[in-house]
């Protein structure tokens, strides 16, 4: 596969940069660069979820399958997002949207914190993943812009506004964990599209359950941190249901260094983390080909590769640290062109 460069579109800054805009300037060129970003914000979030789920020693853990299903649920948005930015005539970069760890949340999301790699901890569960998912979580640093769900609801706008004709790029479909990826073809189909992803990220907004009465993505994961289920105790949500035990992990030590890289590697590790780093490539590579090309043949691969990566990581979290056995290695998730 022919080598891809990356470039930098300054995902970091965009969006806060978007919303700054007028609405009345909200044109078909600004849908699409904030479509683009919304690419990135979507992506970003997969990687720490997959390397806390992966470092679950046990299949089928209660924990596990709210992780796994949160998840799916990210790759879902992603393909919808690069599917909305195709269906009015933009071109998803996938590439240029990589982000390279320890990062902030593209466009200035929650900046107070960044979002690292680690196995599965509670300090990782209410530190980031709480955080990622905290409802009514600010987007930008701009008063009238408070949320994800109005930054989506702010692109809904302006493509009723432009009325770009709907379904003009190639666009992906298939099934992504509980969710079916389906083509767009007209401006409701869009408008119930972004309805499921503040939902399903957020919750309603009044209540922690979104339209399929399953658990919102910052309630299931605290459900895992607090040990127990949500539930209603006199008129109020609480943390006091069945219990949700913790699952054992392996220990993958929190990849804070800003190289993004493990220094200096045991000798066993640099191959599986090399391997990783290449595959991870190659899949980003097949997906950005998939929206690029319209090829169907690459997105099916692209997401068959994704399942590949989840052993390597395993074998990487067995190898404790050089010089500290408490803690191992685990995915960089490092774009490598």
């Amino acid at each position: 596969m022919a080598t891809m460069v990356r470039t930098e579109p300054q995902i970091t800054t965009m969006i806060r940069d978007l919303l700054k805009v007028e609405p009345e300037k909200h044109d078909l060129a600004w849908i699409k660069k904030s479509l683009q970003a919304a690419i990135a914000l979507e992506l970003s979030t997969i990687p720490p979820y997959l390397c806390a789920l992966w470092s679950i020693k046990k299949d089928g853990t209660d924990a596990g399958q709210r992780i796994q299903g949160i998840a799916l649920d990210e790759m879902f948005h992603l393909g919808l997002a690069c599917n909305m930015l195709s269906a009015v005539g933009g071109k998803p970069d996938i590439i240029a949207a990589v982000p390279k760890y320890p990062t902030k949340l593209p466009g200035n999301v929650r900046n107070t914190f960044d979002v690292y790699l680690s196995g599965l901890t509670k300090d990782y569960l209410r530190k980031v993943f709480m955080e990622i998912e905290m409802p009514l979580h600010p987007v930008a640093l701009a008063e009238s812009w408070e949320t994800i769900g109005v930054f989506y609801d702010a692109i809904l706008t302006a493509i009723k506004k432009e009325k770009p004709p709907i379904g003009t790029g190639p666009q992906m479909q298939g099934t992504i964990g509980r969710n079916k990826l389906t083509k767009f073809t007209k401006l409701s189909e869009i408008e119930d599209a972004i309805k499921v992803i503040k939902e399903q990220g957020e919750g309603t907004g009044q209540m922690p359950d979104d339209p399929g009465q399953d658990r919102a993505h910052y309630y299931k994961f605290g459900e895992i941190y607090y040990g127990r289920k949500l539930k209603q105790v006199n008129g109020s949500w609480k943390w006091e249901g069945d219990p949700v035990p913790f699952p054992e992990v392996y220990p993958m030590a929190a990849l804070k260094d800003k190289s993004g890289v493990w220094p200096d590697p045991r000798p066993e590790a640099k191959p599986l983390i090399k391997n990783f780093n290449a595959k991870y490539s190659e899949m980003l590579q097949l997906l950005h080909k998939a929206w690029a090309n319209g090829d169907t043949k690459a997105y099916g691969t692209g997401i068959g590769m994704m399942f590949e990566l989840g052993p390597i990581a395993v074998s990487l979290m067995k190898i404790s640290l050089k010089g500290d056995d408490k803690h191992a290695y685990g995915p960089e998730f490092r774009y490598v062109p």
